[in-house]
């Protein structure tokens, strides 16, 4: 099979789901303009799914903005430095449960059934291209190098979303519904600890998750502190590159050997989360933190293949300094001086940090504000993630918010203790777009339900025509059927 054939088996597929009928939300008026009944901000994996998803429920007066060139969505083609995808390569995710749709279709197109049985985990590089080409396949709404810079409720419901970039329409945009489908940081910001970021200059360190020039570290001498996944794909990728030595400084005495998603993936916990108490999922996510996502073993065998790896157990970084040799770090096991550092620790989730929710977040609630977590699990990393419904919408901390929040909704790293895995992991997000869709029709339809009960209770259209007795035509009178024989 080709990839056109495949574009025709999902177009196909799509035919037989009765995929593209009629819309049955009903349009709303504005003095500003015309009104989007959904906005998703964000135009990466998450964000494609869940358009999918409410075009499949007959919702098509939606759009997707994405603040990066088109084809750039997501961490893929930038800060994602990892060979292949940590996820399986067998789970699905945005296919939303059409075959033609999953990975496994687009690989085998290309590479036939042999092909996907050699893979053993997604490159990362032809899952954007998966990405790319399930945008084109299926005509999703996408307008690129747009950044939402502000959401700003006003008093008839709808969300005004300022914003600019060298692909905005204009400044503003009216919505409804308004999705931030903004990845893992979408929640709060990337996190560089105070005696780092107090100290250095930003010419000797980077976090992970900002660009870095290998072409200028290459021979040099370098550190990263976090013992996380995303620490030895930069480390194998500065390695690759040409960078002369890698120190990867870990806290624990102890690598992290146990992946928590892995037994999530098969135990229901992933699909049926929602269905926890407040206690036992703030108990399952604080677990889960403790844990932390261990590298692949063969993102490990690659990093620690190279003559320049160096790693540092239970060697957590007491200070730093800033020298006319580069940067010094004082550790437990004494000091080194590096020409530059990576920070992969991680990030902050807090509402306050989305300076798109400045007007909003002093009403959202937070999981400190609904639930008091026992001292041996209690975390302020946790208490400040948002607390969520099961729909993924915002909620209130009391009556003054609620109109403000109505029509926000959050899939990003910010629902994990809400919502879990769906909006975090491709694991996840088979179950997750479905709920988030519900949810968001459940509100389309409810504000208008009034008008749709009225409809229905009125409605008079005859649609069967038959008669009792039936009228006998001139042709059933001369049939032999209606002759009496009398013997």
């Amino acid at each position: 099979m080709s990839l056109d054939a495949l574009n025709k088996r999902v177009k196909t597929d799509l035919a037989y789901l009765n995929f593209g009928g009629p819309d049955w939300v009903r349009p709303i008026q504005h003095p500003e303009g015309h009104v989007y009944d959904v906005v998703i901000v964000g135009g990466g994996q998450s964000g494609l799914g869940i358009a999918f998803g409410l075009l499949r429920e007959r919702i098509s007066n939606i759009l997707i903005i994405d603040e990066n060139k088109e084809g750039l969505e997501g961490p893929w083609e930038t800060y994602a430095r990892m060979v292949t995808l940590r996820t399986p390569k067998h789970l699905t995710s945005i296919d939303l449960g059409v075959p033609s749709l999953t990975f496994r279709s687009f690989w085998e197109a290309q590479t036939g059934i042999e092909g996907w049985e050699k893979v053993d985990k997604i490159p990362k590089g032809d899952w954007m291209n998966y990405l790319r080409w399930y945008r084109k396949v299926l005509q999703l709404p996408v307008i690129n190098e747009v950044t939402l810079n502000d959401i700003e409720p006003d008093e008839t419901g709808v969300h005004k979303l300022h914003i600019g970039g060298a692909g905005a329409p204009s400044d503003k945009l009216l919505a409804r519904k308004v999705i931030l489908a903004t990845g893992i940081q979408g929640g709060g910001e990337w996190h560089v600890p105070s005696f780092i970021s107090d100290k250095l200059p930003k010419t000797l360190y980077a976090h992970t998750s900002k660009d870095i020039d290998f072409e200028k570290l290459k021979g040099k001498k370098i550190a990263i502190l976090g013992g996380g996944a995303s620490a030895y794909d930069n480390a194998n990728f500065a390695l690759s590159e040409g960078v002369g030595e890698v120190h990867v400084f870990v806290r624990r005495k102890e690598m992290p050997r146990i992946n928590p998603i892995r037994q999530m993936e098969i135990s229901g916990l992933i699909e049926r989360f929602p269905a926890l108490s407040d206690s036992e999922k703030y108990t399952a996510i604080s677990h889960f933190f403790k844990h932390n996502q261990p590298p692949t073993n063969d993102t490990f065998s690659r990093a620690t293949s190279w003559p320049g790896f160096n790693l540092h157990l239970g060697a957590p970084w007491l200070d730093v300094e800033a020298t006319v040799d580069g940067a010094v770090v004082t550790t437990p096991q004494g000091k080194f001086t590096f020409d530059f550092l990576i920070i992969s620790t991680g990030l902050l989730t807090d509402p306050g940090l989305r300076p798109e929710l400045k007007r909003v977040e002093k009403h959202i609630a937070r999981w400190s504000d609904r639930y008091q977590a026992s001292e041996d699990v209690a975390s302020p990393l946790l208490d400040a993630h948002p607390y969520l419904s099961p729909g993924f919408a915002f909620l209130s901390r009391g009556k003054e918010g609620e109109k403000l929040l109505y029509g926000l909704f959050a899939f990003n790293y910010s629902a994990l203790i809400s919502c879990g895995l769906s909006a975090s992991a491709l694991s996840g997000m088979r179950y997750g777009i479905p709920r988030i869709v519900s949810a968001v029709a459940d509100e389309l339809f409810l504000e208008h339900k009034n008008e749709s009960l009225q409809e229905f209770l009125t409605y008079d259209v005859e649609e069967f025509i038959g008669e009792w007795p039936p009228k006998k035509t001139a042709e059933d009178a001369a049939s032999p059927s209606n002759t009496q024989t009398i013997s």
